[in-house]
């Protein structure tokens, strides 16, 4: 197929006593093949269908296996059966340079079959004059030793602002980030790190500059990736977020300038020529109406013949230097996604419980604080284009002075004794000793003050102290005789609970109720006399039982 243009369509029109020349028959076969090529390419998109997986078999060798795929012309790509080949006898492949990932393509290919002697033609020529009888539509597989750019994929241009940040033969950095935006919404930025397996330890950081964002985290707009020590991927991925300024229908900028980047390959710092500079629609409609309104006012040319001269990678192979030579280290296979999927698949999928995987939301959340008195706050944005979440909870601040107190509960299980009847700690023992509890004031002295309640709520009564002196009046309860001792540490900023059951007990269990007390710092008032008297208090985490 020498063109990628498939249209208009002319068909041959029949009629009695037409002549029939080659040009007749080669019209009819082109109108056949270039409207199915046509609905191919729009309706299914180009990719792999089925099969074509490609298989180390040895350090030089790969197969690739039987399958079909739909190449960016809407034309089939079958390969019939298996097929191995040692990696340097692909085109393509070079061998002056092993330290690097290599790209093996296919690619649509006809080839002429059944050669036949000519009659017409040797009449014409005087001479013996073959043709072939048939034309087999086959395949060619070839290898590509420069990664394609990210932007020479149809969907990344659609959905994805991408802007490179450096390249050279084994290293590639670029970002990512949404191409459409809402107002306040919160977006990812993808920083990409793709190198060579032999390549040294990459490490980059940046302070970007941004109109119409604004960063998100603690580290504000500074960005640092640092490549893992083992090294054994050719991909790494950081992602930070920064939130859209309520601008709509602007358009805004987030740049990395040359003088605020870093980038370390080894022990090499390597300078930065140019800015990577993001422009990024801010839109007041949802962003999917915007994506799909851009996909259909494609115009025909755009849409059939836009990705024409593409091919599909199959593979990206990872090589290793031996000396002189080389070895195949790993293989990953249809690195960029160029699938295609299968309608009735989907829709099978669709009715399943598998379609919870499929269609998942997502959440991301995060908490901040409130006066105390105030009431909590929950905000929640949905980001169709991520299909997530985004809850925003606001928590009033722990009721405290000066963090000088803090309380919390316990509950210690009781066990049934079955020779004697009578109730023990569940460790068997009248004696118990909780572990460490931190109470939350940090460092320093402490008094702890600990009661038993009656109750699981804790609400309706605590017993300080012994509870024998109610004994007889109407203020008289069912709690146990315990006795109660604490220990403090306090460079821990921690206290243990021990203590002892005196007598019977019909609870099966005891509910605790502890406070901790720290001196005011110097030149702070407190709100009454006692600890216990204090309104305002912080309420500490559960400590072990």
């Amino acid at each position: 197929m020498r063109k990628a243009r498939m249209y208009p369509f002319e068909r041959n029109r029949y009629f009695y006593g037409k002549l029939l020349t080659v040009r007749d028959f080669e019209s009819e076969q082109k109108y056949l093949n270039d409207k199915r090529r046509l609905l191919n390419r729009l309706l299914f998109g180009s990719g792999v269908v089925a099969g074509m997986q490609v298989v180390a078999v040895d350090d030089k060798t790969v197969t690739v296996e039987m399958g079909l795929a739909i190449d960016y012309s809407g034309r089939e790509v079958v390969i019939p059966s298996p097929v191995t080949l040692k990696l340097s006898m692909i085109e393509g492949f070079t061998n002056n340079e092993y330290k690097k990932n290599v790209y093996l393509y296919v690619a649509y290919d006809e080839k002429g079959r059944e050669p036949v002697h000519s009659v017409g033609n040797s009449s014409i020529r005087g001479e013996e004059v073959s043709e072939y009888n048939r034309v087999l539509e086959s395949y060619r597989l070839f290898v590509k030793e420069e990664a394609p750019a990210p932007t020479s994929f149809e969907h990344v241009r659609l959905l994805e602002d991408v802007a490179v940040l450096y390249q050279d033969a084994h290293v590639r950095i670029s970002q990512r980030m949404p191409k459409y935006v809402n107002p306040d919404d919160v977006v990812d930025v993808t920083l990409v790190v793709e190198k060579t397996l032999q390549t040294a330890r990459v490490a980059v950081s940046f302070d970007y500059e941004s109109d119409g964002f604004d960063p998100v985290g603690s580290d504000g707009r500074h960005v640092e990736f640092l490549e893992p020590g083992d090294g054994q991927d050719t991909e790494y991925r950081l992602t930070y977020s920064v939130k859209v300024k309520d601008r709509p229908d602007t358009v805004a900028t987030l740049a990395l300038p040359p003088q605020a980047v870093t980038l370390t390959i080894g022990d090499q710092r390597v300078p930065i020529d140019h800015a990577a500079v993001h422009k990024v629609d801010i839109i007041s409609q949802p962003v999917m109406e915007r994506i799909l309104k851009t996909w259909y006012e494609r115009s025909l040319d755009q849409a059939a013949e836009g990705s024409a001269d593409q091919e599909l990678c199959l593979a990206k192979i990872g090589l290793l230097q031996l000396g002189s030579t080389y070895m195949i280290e790993q293989v990953e296979r249809v690195p960029f996604g160029e699938y295609v999927p299968n309608a009735s698949l989907l829709q099978r999928l669709s009715h399943t419980d598998r379609a919870g995987s499929l269609h998942r939301f997502f959440a991301e959340s995060q908490a901040y604080d409130l006066e105390y008195d105030a009431k909590p706050k929950l905000d929640v944005h949905y980001h169709p284009e991520r299909n997530t979440f985004d809850f925003k909870l606001g928590i009033p601040r722990p009721q405290a002075i000066q963090d000088e107190i803090a309380t919390g509960t316990i509950e210690v299980p009781l066990e049934l004794n079955a020779k004697t009847g009578l109730k023990f700690f569940s460790r068997g023992r009248r004696n118990y000793v909780t572990d460490e509890i931190k109470h939350g004031l940090g460092s320093g002295q402490v008094t702890v003050l600990v009661g038993l309640a009656p109750q699981e709520t804790l609400k309706a009564s605590i017993y300080y102290g012994v509870q024998d002196v109610f004994k007889g009046t109407e203020y008289e309860s069912d709690v146990p005789n315990v006795d109660f001792g604490t220990i403090v540490y306090p460079e821990q900023g921690s206290f243990r609970i021990g203590m002892r059951l005196n007598g019977s007990a019909e609870a099966d269990k005891l509910h605790i109720r502890w406070w901790a007390f720290k001196k005011l710092q110097e030149g702070a008032e407190g709100t009454g006399d006692a600890p216990a008297e204090r309104a305002l208090y912080r309420e500490a985490a559960p400590g072990k039982e």
